[in-house]
């Protein structure tokens, strides 16, 4: 969000500095996630569509912006078929009301002016029900009692954030300040929030500046605070890892979703490079505090072990993952922080992180917050921030 906002200034003539607390920007969530471009099928406990509806827009446009910012094509990113849900027994929302959820989200896709501009064409957009010897193929668990294919795609986002990077460096009006932990913002005139305002890092206040974006997952509520903008609702900041794998030879195991609930995901890019999540065995950090505390470290032994439990309990759901297993050239386990409007655990029908539709933006006169709300979102979020801008 915070490159998107930062490249679309630089190229409208501002000058603009990027703060990032990591030695490069794209060392967190932004990198380490599955790169699912939402259409709005992930959220079944939703049936208002409320959730679909706002993602969706976003989601459509996620390829073409994206373009446009690092002046790349996308096309070696995206994954090459659709993305496959399958209904667990212990899911919050029902097969029957999963697939009725699926084909009220198609109709939306349909009706969208810019469903031609999606990372494939999605003008005709269907869900269909997978038969029984196609659900067997993908899983002979019999806790997994359906299954659709939807045209949803994801994008390999090492890849994104490598496009990123070269981007930004490209661009001499962005200059980049590393290894800056912002624990605050204030206005040169605490009587006037309209002019200027100053970041606090490291125990020093920064030059003024005309506009301070902050774009941050974790910490965004702290430095909110600091400009005087109080918390709001629910809000749950997790710390999520999953397993980046890469095989020595292709393996045709098809992209996966098990829903809806705190289950897991295949995303296969390219038939050789993988990510593959298990929410429970991911999981580390679950906070509602304003600043969450840090995630626990581990040594070598227990990255491995912990690594060890994703790929088990997919392999319980998804037998093709043996298959990946088997010719792993090599794995991480990597991830970041999600801020999300919202709280509860996934397995409860009734948690509100099963709706998605409240991010934004937020402005105290030159100060602007905002919350991306899902990754896919984020360069469309950008240009209405940018709007926002210049528009005052």
């Amino acid at each position: 969000m915070g490159c998107a906002a930062a490249i679309f200034l630089a190229r409208r003539g501002h000058q603009v500095s990027l703060f990032d607390k990591a030695q490069q920007p794209f060392s967190g969530a932004s990198r380490w996630n599955e790169g699912k471009i939402h259409l709005g099928f992930l959220y079944g406990a939703d049936p208002s569509l409320n959730s679909a509806r706002e993602v969706l827009s976003g989601g459509l446009l996620f390829g073409p912006l994206l373009e446009e910012l690092t002046g790349c094509t996308l096309s070696p990113a995206i994954t090459a078929e659709d993305d496959v849900y399958l209904c667990h027994t212990q899911s919050v929302v029902g097969a029957d009301a999963m697939f009725d959820y699926a084909k009220r989200v198609a109709q939306l896709v349909r009706e969208h002016p810019d469903a031609s501009r999606y990372l494939v064409d999605v003008s005709d957009c269907r869900v269909d029900w997978l038969d029984a010897r196609e659900l067997a193929s993908y899983s002979g668990s019999s806790e997994i009692v359906a299954g659709l294919r939807v045209p949803e795609r994801s994008v390999a986002t090492n890849w994104v954030a490598d496009s990123f990077l070269a981007a930004l460096c490209a661009e001499p009006s962005i200059e980049q300040h590393m290894d800056q932990y912002i624990t605050g913002v204030q206005p040169v005139d605490s009587h006037d929030p309209s002019g200027s305002w100053r970041i606090a890092a490291g125990g020093a206040l920064s030059q003024p500046y005309d506009y301070v974006i902050n774009a941050l997952w974790e910490g965004k509520m702290a430095v909110d605070l600091s400009a005087g903008i109080e918390p709001e609702g629910v809000w749950s900041n997790r710390y999520r890892l999953s397993v980046f794998l890469r095989t020595r030879e292709a393996v045709k195991v098809p992209s996966a979703v098990i829903s809806v609930g705190p289950f897991g995901d295949v995303k296969n890019y390219n038939n050789r490079d993988f990510y593959l999540s298990w929410y429970p065995a991911g999981l580390l950090v679950d906070s509602q505090a304003v600043s969450p505390p840090l995630p626990p470290e581990f040594d070598a032994v227990e990255m491995r072990e912990r690594s060890t439990k994703v790929l088990e309990a997919l392999t319980q759901y998804l037998p093709g993952v043996k298959q990946i297993i088997q010719q792993t050239e090599y794995s991480q386990l990597r991830g970041g922080w999600v801020f999300a409007a919202g709280s509860g655990k996934l397995s409860d029908p009734k948690s509100t992180l099963h709706r998605r539709a409240d991010f934004g933006i937020k402005q105290v006169g030159s100060y602007l917050t905002v919350d991306t709300g899902k990754y896919s979102i984020a360069p469309w979020l950008a240009q209405k921030l940018i709007a926002v801008v210049e528009a005052n």
